[in-house]
């Protein structure tokens, strides 16, 4: 039977860059979206295949203004055969006095959970959702606010910590998401935080989807521009 589209992406981009690698301990972050969501089946089916050189758990961070994950999402993973937990943490509590809630604090936090249990549980890698959409978001973000050509890569080594972020959705565009999840039947759960705070990146989206015309050959030329860099024409 035929790889869906969206796992061959993933294939490629681990072909590309040695995402998973044999002996890797893989933690991977389940907010319970439709990226994670189709990551987690992603790795349960790679399990499924002939010797399979690596092993994986889910971790699911929930905190006051995010909520726990439904049976039913804890029942597919279950049915993938990936072993999951879960941990609270006081995202509110740890806001410092005069400084606003918004989605950048809450992904910090629980991205250090994440990283604090990959560390004390010997896991090696910590495999995030991110996809083609949020890298080519993040490199506009960058660009515009900091003067700066950066954006999230498919694979980060930390310098201090013996941990990678692996990005194995780094070629799939956020619409071939939404249809495998759909084409797959299941449903996830979206952030329902009162204190949702990404309107930058909203506006961004737009811009970028302006530009493209929401062309994934588009899409993909800007990301591929960010490997082929000609220093002869730059400042």
């Amino acid at each position: 039977m035929a790889q869906p589209l969206l796992f061959r992406l993933i294939d490629k981009a681990d072909f590309d860059y040695a995402l998973i690698e044999p002996g890797d301990k893989i933690l991977i972050g389940a907010s319970g979206g439709k990226d994670s969501t189709a990551l987690i089946e992603y790795f349960g089916r790679r399990l499924m295949r002939p010797n399979p050189s690596f092993e994986c758990f889910a971790l699911h961070v929930e905190s006051e203004i995010t909520p726990p994950l439904k049976e039913s999402m804890r029942s597919l993973y279950l049915s993938w055969n990936i072993p999951f937990g879960s941990l609270h943490i006081d995202v509110l509590g740890r806001l410092k006095s005069g400084r606003h809630m918004n989605c950048w604090w809450c992904s910090t936090q629980r991205r250090t959970e994440l990283l604090d249990y990959a560390i004390a549980h010997g896991y090696n890698k910590i495999a995030l959702g991110h996809h083609l959409d949020d890298v080519l978001e993040t490199l506009f973000m960058n660009a515009l606010n900091k003067g700066e050509l950066s954006t999230m890569p498919p694979k980060l080594v930390y310098r201090n910590y013996p941990v990678a972020v692996i990005r194995p959705l780094y070629y799939a565009c956020v619409e071939i998401i939404k249809q495998h999840c759909s084409d797959a039947g299941y449903m996830t759960e979206t952030c329902t935080c009162t204190y949702q705070d990404n309107s930058e990146r909203v506006a961004i989206r737009k811009k970028i989807d302006f530009l493209t015309g929401g062309d994934l050959k588009k899409k993909q030329q800007l990301l591929k521009a960010l490997k082929n860099i000609l220093p002869e024409y730059l400042p």
